[in-house]
């Protein structure tokens, strides 16, 4: 698919703007892809192929909402490729906006459930609405393969419908603290948490991992933008690094309240802080800025981002090659002729394969063996890759 990239790009243009959002498609008008349904039959007479459709249930609006559309562009461009290169086989690709929230996960979980024709479901993006929602979809045997939630947990509630499309927080707390302590050379790091699933998750990791050298630890809230209670005492500490374990809308203002105070610590953040937003919130701060993530550099597949620009009219952000990925599994599900929710679970579940960025072939619990975790760092005001961490 990928070598005919360039030629599928050019024929997807043509599609954007058919077909528009189904009812229960809870994408706004300000949704990144306006034509997910690219190939909805009221609009182009094309039929639906075997009558099933995939979703993307995340974040598409709200605080962190640049990781989610990041993940439901890789989705939307291998459906439109999948649809451009398959006449034959039209699948629609369905969004539902979560805003990552935990309580309002469930019941737009139930909406997506209800819709019989979707057999499968690219989502959820973060581990605390994957946790309040989870086992709905277990209930309903709709397969989910989450590109970007990290929670270790999420992998021990025996669902049998949940995959992971890269390594948890087992795998990148270790890498985290081997990143800081022989690359950076730290050996006094402060670790900062947030209150969400994946904060805390997180930020216990790593503080295992790094041992006596985490030598404070402190906590901020979501939504929170004064820190200067906890920069005060980080100041008082003076660490070699400060690992901020949270999302990229607290990060931002943190390390510039830090970069304000005087505060000369490296910055660390993990894929959650990897955006480009957490640049622009965090001014001078982020200058000193590097993070860690179980994704795969975007710059690393040519072919990939030169399509993702021209389908997508953005570039490839953090998990948007992972959620390329999964979404390809499930419409390589299709495409061998499956039709339902089981059928489409056992295809996930057997599933033994090379994709753009690791080989996926996933346990009993939904984990991949194959769980790279890269470092980056903020050069010239973007982020760019710093080596995988071996």
């Amino acid at each position: 698919m990928l070598a005919a990239a360039a030629a599928l790009a050019l024929g997807a243009c043509s599609a954007r703007d058919q077909g528009s959002s189904s009812g229960s498609n809870t994408g706004s008008a300000a949704a990144p892809s306006q034509a997910a349904n690219a190939a909805n039959p009221a609009g182009d007479g094309k039929a639906v192929c075997s009558g099933v459709s995939l979703a993307y249930a995340g974040t598409i609006n709200g605080a962190s909402a640049a990781l989610g559309q990041n993940i439901l562009r890789g989705a939307d461009l291998a459906v439109k490729q999948h649809n451009q290169a398959n006449p034959g086989c039209q699948v629609t690709l369905k969004q539902f906006d979560t805003q990552g929230k935990p309580d309002q996960a469930p019941g737009i979980v139930t909406q997506v459930i209800s819709e019989a024709d979707i057999i499968g479901v690219v989502g959820l993006p973060f581990s605390g609405e994957s946790k309040a929602a989870g086992n709905l979809f277990n209930q309903a045997g709709l397969v989910t393969i989450s590109p970007s939630a990290t929670n270790p947990a999420l992998s021990t509630n025996g669902w049998k419908t949940f995959f992971r499309g890269m390594g948890n927080d087992s795998v990148q707390g270790p890498a985290a603290a081997k990143f800081i302590t022989d690359t950076l050379k730290a050996n006094k790091v402060c670790v900062i948490e947030d209150d969400s699933d994946y904060g805390t998750g997180l930020a216990a990791q790593i503080t295992q991992a790094l041992g006596a050298k985490a030598s404070c630890q402190d906590k901020v809230k979501t939504g929170q933008t004064d820190f200067s209670a906890v920069v005060n005492k980080i100041s008082t500490e003076n660490p070699d690094v400060v690992f901020y374990s949270g999302y990229y809308p607290e990060a931002g203002p943190f390390a510039q309240q830090l970069n304000d105070k005087g505060v000369t610590a490296k910055f660390v953040g993990p894929d959650g802080v990897k955006d480009p937003e957490f640049v622009k919130g965090a001014g001078a701060g982020a200058s000193n800025a590097y993070f860690t993530c179980p994704c795969v550099p975007e710059d690393n597949f040519k072919d990939f981002t030169a399509a993702f620009k021209q389908i997508e009219g953005a570039d490839p952000g953090t998990y948007s090659p992972e959620g390329y990925d999964v979404t390809t599994i499930m419409l390589k599900g299709i495409d061998s002729g499956v039709k339902d929710r089981a059928g489409l679970l056992d295809f996930v579940k057997n599933y033994d394969g090379q994709g753009l960025t690791k080989h996926f072939k996933w346990n009993a619990q939904g984990e991949l063996s194959d769980t790279p975790v890269w470092s980056y760092r903020v050069e010239g005001g973007k982020i760019v890759n710093n080596g995988q961490i071996s």
